[in-house]
């Protein structure tokens, strides 16, 4: 064991408790990076084991508004074993009361994969012609139970039990009502399926070799060109679910690195103070021929030590994670997450980590190998020094590795570059700030109060920690402005995201015949009700400027507009809440070759301009369409909008629904619907309020994950500041006695040094503020794409109660200081 080693461990042994602020503050650090990415990990990993079972086969084969020609059928078959669903939404009526349902009519094969559970009571183990499986919440919505009737369409189905389990209702996507089950001869009974009705058709397929499935789907794709299928393989099931769990855990890593980099400077601190301490040790062991390399490896060792130890235990939290939350909210997660280690992000927060620490504490180690022997004989502190070359190069290789290391594990590396460029900018700046501060306050006329003066004398003092408490606090603010920013968006757009202009219905599966009856079912509920009804139907963009889509090796950043169908329409005038931003609309009375209109953010996703043609996939015959016009759309009202919208003409001739919104007052949401109903069982009528709904839930566990990762950035900011008044301690206590023999008293000392913290905090509210702000609009609008809303009576609120936080933490950590006897202290210092 070499020199160095045992008088790091013997130090360490007697004296280590001051190194207690760095394993704090990598612990927090080294949990959240590796809890947030282990709980990621899991969830995927989970999918990815269950892809089967969630696509319900090793393919998928889908397409809209129609089902399978018997030529197409038999080329399925001829693949492997067929499965055949179809979905739409439906409205379900019992006693008079409605609601809307996912209905999913299914054959006798289904499903291929997994096995479908009824509840204990169940008068049957599958539905069998009239007769419906339901979900728990229809059945508690309209008080139903095994042995009532249900209303659906034109039939009454026979409830003959509760759905315990559907091995594939992962990979059914985004629904807004319960889910309920019949066989495909019950839903021949309903009459939903009509002409122009909205509704999909799914082919799962059981292939004797999984490994062919890609080959498979693609040459059944080349046997039907132009025929509307879309393909789908078992690692692409719950491809939204994924990219939701990819883009959370994105943003919550690199709030994550925020809270890191609040520590690092914790870390800095609490080195920094420790290494203080040792000053009569440094000087002792150099008096005795002890050379600065040694006395640095000693020091290095102790760091490594008990860096080491705070890794250690934040990577055991974040490996427990998976199993934490799956102990505490198991059942209401979407897929359980697949218990396991996952070392990729356990070693990427550890990494992180450790070179966090060493950035952050290789300042202080470079000023503690510097300390002259002649430190042993009188206390006086070291003048500052400007950095050796070798440590600012040492540092910058930290810093790029940092950079490289976070920005190559990101799973989106253009926001994660940017994310870490801002946090370098960010504290180059207040690096900046915390030198002006120190440079002004030197340069200030004296002051005639003395607790003034004291405390401007505090700012710029040798040893002073100003430009540490500045880095820390400034970060630690601006990440508190932009958590509450976006939680605030977030709440808004929980509580506000219907507004009064918002339709309270919307009606699909509306036939053009049935259009004046619908219109009196309404009118004779709410007589003042205002409707909106466009011609609706389904197709997909299968070509760009004559590049099928198929053939496109990756599809566009952004490109949500190609991904499966979408609903479109023509229409002979701009339709309202449409403003034409480039080209211009065609006259109404147009007749002559397709022309199309999309939405200018969809528009620049795909890299189309005017001039451009696109080829649309309707119902299985392709529509090619030059692109006259790009709109914006205001979507915030919710009413009728289609990112892609035809002239009139060629596409009318396709079988089509209608699709209709009704504006009328919320008292009379009861009346409209049992109308409806009774009049036309077969449209469904969707209320705003159910859309909302689901879209708060999901929302609410969005802001739920902010709140979590925002307790881990305020417990790091709690260290650092506990850490930079550590750092001081020495200089308080010697401040604190000098003025105790002058006479001062304890109130006077803590008011000098809560001026101290005010004036700092102050300075840096507003620049907390801009900072903070700029960075929550980021991630409300361009990441999450809702609206931009926050409350800045919160955002006013969190800033003072950082600012409390601050004032408290430094006044309490001064405490110790008010209790040092004089002798002792003036003898030590």
């Amino acid at each position: 064991m070499s020199l160095a080693w045992r008088l790091a461990l013997r130090d360490l042994r007697r004296g280590g408790r001051g190194l207690l602020l760095l394993a704090i503050c990598l612990f927090l650090g080294t949990a959240g990076l590796a809890g947030i990415g282990s709980l990621a990990a899991s969830m995927i990993a989970a999918l990815d084991a269950n892809g089967r079972q969630i696509l319900g086969g090793d393919l998928e084969l889908n397409v809209s508004q129609r089902r399978a020609t018997v030529e197409e059928l038999a080329a399925f078959a001829q693949a492997g074993r067929v499965s055949e669903a179809v979905s739409l939404r439906a409205m379900a009526e019992a006693g008079g009361a409605t609601a809307l349902v996912d209905l999913r009519g299914v054959d006798a094969a289904w499903p291929l994969v997994g096995k479908a559970r009824l509840a204990p009571g169940a008068l049957a183990p599958r539905p069998h012609g009239r007769e419906i499986a339901i979900a728990p919440a229809l059945a508690e919505r309209l008080g139903v139970k095994p042995g009532d009737t249900l209303g659906l369409g034109m039939a009454r189905l026979r409830v003959i039990g509760i759905i315990a389990d559907e091995p594939d209702r992962l990979g059914a996507g985004f629904t807004l009502g319960p889910p309920v089950l019949v066989d495909l001869a019950g839903l021949d009974a309903t009459a939903l399926l009509q002409p122009g009705s909205l509704y999909e058709s799914h082919y799962r397929i059981a292939l004797a070799r999984p490994d062919n499935a890609a080959s498979v789907r693609n040459r059944l794709l080349r046997r039907f060109p132009g025929a509307g299928w879309s393909g789908k393989l078992s690692d692409q099931s719950a491809g939204g679910f994924r990219r939701g769990i990819a883009q959370l855990g994105q943003f919550l890593v690199l709030v994550g690195l925020a809270a890191l980099a609040i520590a690092g400077v914790g870390v800095g601190s609490g080195v920094a103070a420790y290494l203080a301490g040792k000053t009569r040790i440094i000087a002792t062991l150099k008096v005795l021929g002890a050379r600065s390399g040694t006395i640095a490896a000693i020091f290095l060792t102790q760091l490594g030590v008990v860096a080491a130890v705070g890794i250690t235990a934040g990577l055991s939290v974040g490996a427990a994670l998976p199993w934490i939350v799956t102990a505490v909210a198991g059942a209401a997660l979407p897929v359980p997450p697949r218990l396991a280690l996952y070392p990729v992000p356990l070693a990427t927060a550890a990494a992180l980590a450790l070179l966090v620490a060493l950035l952050f504490a290789l300042p202080a180690l470079a000023r503690a190998r510097s300390v002259p022997a002649a430190s042993l004989l009188r206390g006086a502190l070291a003048p500052r020094r400007v950095p050796p070359l070798g440590l600012l190069a040492a540092m910058a290789g930290l810093v790029v590795a940092l950079v490289a290391l976070a920005v190559l594990t990101a799973s989106d590396r253009l926001l994660a570059l940017g994310f870490v460029a801002a946090i370098v900018g960010l504290i180059a700046l207040l690096c900046g700030i915390g030198v002006l501060i120190r440079s002004l306050a030197a340069k200030l006329p004296r002051a005639r109060r003395p607790l003034l003066r004291l405390a401007i004398a505090n700012l710029h003092r040798p040893g002073s920690q100003t430009d540490r408490l500045v880095v820390a606090l400034g970060l630690g603010f601006s990440l508190f402005v932009a958590l509450a920013v976006i939680d605030s968006s977030l709440a808004a757009e929980l509580t506000d995201a219907a507004p009064a202009k918002a339709p309270r219905f919307f009606a699909i599966d509306l036939q053009p015949g049935d259009a004046p009856t619908f219109a009196r079912a309404v009118r004779t509920a709410a007589p003042s009700a205002k409707i909106e009804a466009l011609p609706s139907l389904r197709g997909s963009i299968v070509a760009l400027r004559g590049v099928r889509v198929a053939d496109m090796k990756t599809l566009p950043e952004g490109a949500w507009v190609l991904r499966g169908d979408r609903t479109i329409t023509w229409a002979a005038r701009l339709p309202p809440r449409n403003a034409v931003v480039a080209g211009r609309w065609w006259p109404a009375d147009y007749h002559g070759p397709p022309l199309v209109s999309l939405e200018d953010k969809a528009a620049a996703a795909l890299g189309l301009k005017i001039g451009d043609t696109i080829t649309v996939s309707v119902l299985g015959v392709d529509v090619p369409a030059r692109i006259a016009a790009l709109r914006k759309i205001d979507w915030g009202g919710l009413g009728l909008n289609f990112a892609i919208i035809f002239s009139p003409g060629y596409i009318e001739e396709a079988p089509h629904g209608l699709l209709a919104s009704v504006y009328a007052p919320p008292a009379q949401d009861g009346a409209i619907a049992r109308r409806v109903s009774s009049a036309l069982p077969s449209v469904t009528l969707i209320r705003v309020g159910d859309v909302i709904g689901q879209l708060g839930a999901m929302l609410g566990q969005i802001a739920l994950a902010i709140r979590a990762a925002a307790a881990v950035t305020v417990a790091a900011g709690i260290a650092v500041l506990v850490g930079a008044v550590s750092a001081s301690g020495d200089t308080r206590r010697y401040d604190a006695v000098i003025l105790k023999l002058l006479g001062g008293s304890r109130r006077q000392v803590l008011g000098a040094q809560a001026l101290e913290y005010g004036v700092l905090a102050l300075v840096l509210v507003g620049v907390a503020l801009v900072m903070g702000s700029a960075a929550g609009w980021y991630v409300v609008t361009q990441i999450f794409h809702i609206g931009w809303a926050p409350r800045w009576d919160i955002v006013g609120g969190t800033l003072a109660a950082a600012v409390a936080l601050t004032l408290g933490t430094g006044l309490a950590g001064s405490l110790p200081a008010l209790r040092a006897r004089p002798a002792s202290a003036l003898r030590e210092l």
